[in-house]
């Protein structure tokens, strides 16, 4: 049975979340309503994370199984063809391994949260970032996101319903950086690990959010990290802001059929 790997694209402001849900909306259910059209009986879509409701992805990745070979360029042009007019898109696809797996064969995740400073309400950016009313100070962020690089408990950063056995997580990567618009200040966090609690990532930027607005120091940041306390963690920010913009794997399944070039 040929599997496939897929890189997505998806706005996800009108999905309940990437996995599948009974008579929901959900990006996972549309991939797999897709396939049906191409192979009938029952498909499951792997992905690399689960987004929650109103996520964005950038670059997802997923395998699914069929029964037939498949040219990969004909294969996205045709799930995409089934996915109209819902805000997902194939960006490539590639065969992969029976053994390879989204998920258990990726070695990082990056996610990416956009925020935006300015007075005035979003309108055509709306759903697609967090704003805030006043200018944060990044320096004073940069000083408190320095605390959560490397491995730690992260019971304070994890939502009370998280389902993975251990708070314990390695942040690789945390960067905070800015652009001046003419209408604001535009942020972005740049985060990466091998993998991430639930709201982990939201829980992490309403956090220094809270440093950049003054309201904490940055050293209030390794307290409420220590403290291993929910209630400790600053407000969890909104899920407009956050993308998941990559997977990394030992060997990227899309090498080949991106050095080929558009067709």
């Amino acid at each position: 049975m040929p599997r496939y790997a897929l890189k997505i694209e998806y706005d996800g402001a009108p999905f309940v979340g990437w996995q599948r849900q009974p008579d929901q909306f959900s990006v996972q259910g549309s991939i797999e309503t897709a396939l049906s059209k191409l192979q009938p009986g029952p498909h499951s879509v792997v992905a690399a994370g689960r987004t929650d409701a109103g996520v964005h992805a950038l670059n997802q990745v997923a395998h699914c199984d069929l029964d037939a070979e498949w040219d990969p360029f004909r294969l996205s042009e045709a799930i995409n063809y089934h996915l109209k007019p819902k805000p997902i898109a194939i960006l490539d696809c590639a065969p992969v391994a029976d053994d390879w797996h989204a998920r258990f064969s990726a070695l990082e995740r990056c996610y990416e949260f956009r925020l935006l400073a300015r007075r005035a309400p979003l309108t055509h950016e709306e759903g697609t970032m967090w704003r805030v009313n006043q200018r944060l100070d990044l320096d004073a962020m940069r000083e408190g996101a320095e605390n959560l690089l490397g491995h730690h408990d992260f019971t304070t950063f994890r939502s009370t319903i998280c389902q993975s056995k251990s708070p314990m997580k390695t942040l690789d990567h945390l960067t905070i950086s800015e652009t001046l618009r003419p209408d604001g200040q535009f942020i972005t966090f740049d985060v990466r690990a091998r993998s991430f609690l639930h709201n982990q990532v939201r829980s992490i930027v309403g956090t220094l959010e809270r440093v950049g607005m003054g309201a904490w120091s940055p050293q209030q940041v390794a307290h409420a990290l220590a403290a291993k306390d929910r209630a400790a963690c600053g407000p969890v920010c909104p899920p407009q802001g956050l993308y998941l913009a990559g997977v990394r794997y030992e060997t990227d399944p899309f090498q080949k059929s991106e050095a080929n070039g558009a067709r």
